[in-house]
C-alpha cells in the first residue's frame, strides 16, 4: 500500500456560545483537515487543531509544515512504516505538535482501515464505551447552574467547570452547583493555571464538602514546583494538563510526583503514537490518564475516543470539544448517548463521508 495523493484544507468553525477560561475567551476555532488516498483505494483522514497559546502553532504554520514536510514525506510511502515516517517528520526540528498529530492520525486511520478493524480495536480494544465530561466555562453562578441543568437533562453525568480568575467566586459556584445537581453527578474543576498555591489550597478547603473528582492544572506552567506543592497538600487528585506537552514532560511529572493524574491531548503531544508512549510512562508510575481535547472537529474527537477505548490506564475522557461547533464538516462521525461515547464497527476512525 502506498499513498498516491494528499490534500489539506483550513476550516474555520464558529461556536454557538463563546466560553471563557482563566486566560482567554473563545468564540471560534480553525482546524485543518488532511485527506490521503492510497493505491489500493483507501482514504485516510487527519485533523489538526492549532492553538498559538497551547501548541505554539497557527493555521498558517500547520499548512506550511504540511507543504514542506508532510506531503513530500508521505507521498509514495507505505503507511505501515508509520514509526519511521513519524520520526522523520520530527527531524524537521519545528514545533508542530498538531501538524504531527494530523499526520499521525491519517497514518493510523489508513493502516487500521487496511487491517479491516476499527482503530480502537487495532490499538488494543480494552473497552467499548467511555463517559465524557461536558465543560462549562467561567460564568456567573446563575448561568453556571442553568448550563449544568441543561447538560444533566441531556444525560451527562460528569461536569467540568472552568475557573481560576477568582477563587472565592469559584468556591461559590462549586458549592451552589453541588447543591443543584446532587451527589450523583461528578464535578471536575479546571483552573487553567489561574491560581497561586495559597489560592488553590483555599479553594480546595472551601469546597471540601462538594467532593469534586479532579482538580486540573491549578498553578502556572512556568512555576512547575507549585503544582507539586498543591498535589502534596490536597486530598483531591491533581491533574497536569498544560504542563504536559512531551514524553519527557510525562517522565518528569511522574518521576517527581508533581501530579496524581495527567491529561493527554493529541494536539499537544503530537498524535496517537506519542500519546501511547506517554500513557505507558504514566502507567509505570501508577498515574492514571485522561484523554482531553482542544476545540476540535468530530474527526479529531473520534481519534481521541478510539485511544481512550484502547487502554486500561486511560480511565477518563474529556472529549466534548466538537459539541458546540456550528459548521463541523465531520459531524455525525461518532455516536454519543447521554454523555457516553461509542465507536462504530467501520474500520479506522469510522465511516467518513467525504465532506469536500
Amino acid at each position: 500500500m502506498r499513498i498516491v495523493s494528499m490534500e489539506c484544507w483550513t476550516w474555520k468553525m464558529d461556536l454557538r456560545e463563546p466560553y471563557a477560561i482563566a486566560y482567554e475567551t473563545v468564540d471560534h476555532c480553525t482546524n485543518l483537515f488532511l485527506k490521503a488516498v492510497t493505491d489500493n483505494g483507501l482514504t485516510g483522514w487527519g485533523c489538526a487543531a492549532p492553538d498559538n497559546v497551547v501548541t505554539g502553532e497557527t493555521p498558517e504554520s500547520v499548512l506550511f509544515f504540511f507543504n514542506e514536510y508532510i506531503e513530500p514525506l508521505l507521498k509514495g510511502s507505505d503507511p505501515w512504516r508509520y514509526i519511521y515516517l513519524l520520526e522523520e517528520a520530527k527531524k524537521a526540528g519545528q514545533k508542530a505538535p498538531s501538524a504531527l498529530a494530523m499526520m499521525d492520525m491519517v497514518l493510523f486511520d489508513l493502516i487500521s482501515r487496511d487491517a479491516g478493524v476499527p482503530l480502537y480495536k487495532f490499538l488494543g480494544g480494552y473497552r467499548e464505551k467511555i463517559a465524557t465530561s461536558i465543560t462549562i466555562g467561567i460564568l456567573p453562578v446563575i448561568e453556571t447552574l442553568e448550563a449544568a441543568r441543561q447538560w444533566v437533562r441531556q444525560g451527562f453525568r460528569i461536569l467540568k467547570i472552568k475557573g481560576g480568575k477568582n477563587y472565592l467566586d469559584d468556591i461559590e459556584r462549586i458549592l451552589k452547583l453541588r447543591e443543584t445537581v446532587g451527589n450523583h453527578i461528578e464535578i471536575r474543576f479546571d483552573a487553567n493555571q489561574g491560581y497561586q498555591v495559597e489560592e488553590a489550597l483555599a479553594f480546595i478547603s472551601g469546597i471540601k464538602k462538594s467532593n469534586i473528582e479532579i482538580l486540573e492544572q491549578p498553578t502556572p506552567v512556568a512555576l512547575e514546583n507549585l503544582l507539586g506543592i498543591v498535589t502534596r497538600n490536597v486530598t483531591v487528585p491533581v491533574m497536569a494538563d498544560e504542563s504536559l506537552l512531551t514524553l519527557r514532560d510525562a517522565f518528569r511529572l511522574t518521576k517527581n510526583d508533581l501530579a496524581d493524574m495527567i491529561n493527554i491531548k493529541l494536539m499537544k503531544v503530537g498524535g496517537l503514537n506519542e500519546a501511547l508512549l506517554i500513557n505507558s510512562v504514566a502507567k509505570s508510575a501508577g498515574v492514571e490518564s485522561m484523554i482531553g481535547c482542544m476545540d476540535e472537529s468530530e474527526l479529531g474527537i473520534a481519534a481521541g475516543m478510539h485511544l481512550a477505548l484502547a487502554r486500561p490506564n486511560i480511565r477518563y475522557a474529556d472529549l466534548d470539544g466538537h459539541l458546540d461547533l456550528v459548521n463541523d464538516p465531520f459531524s455525525g462521525l461518532i455516536r454519543m448517548e447521554e454523555g457516553m461515547l461509542y465507536p462504530g464497527d467501520s474500520p479506522g476512525l469510522g465511516h467518513v463521508r467525504d465532506p469536500f
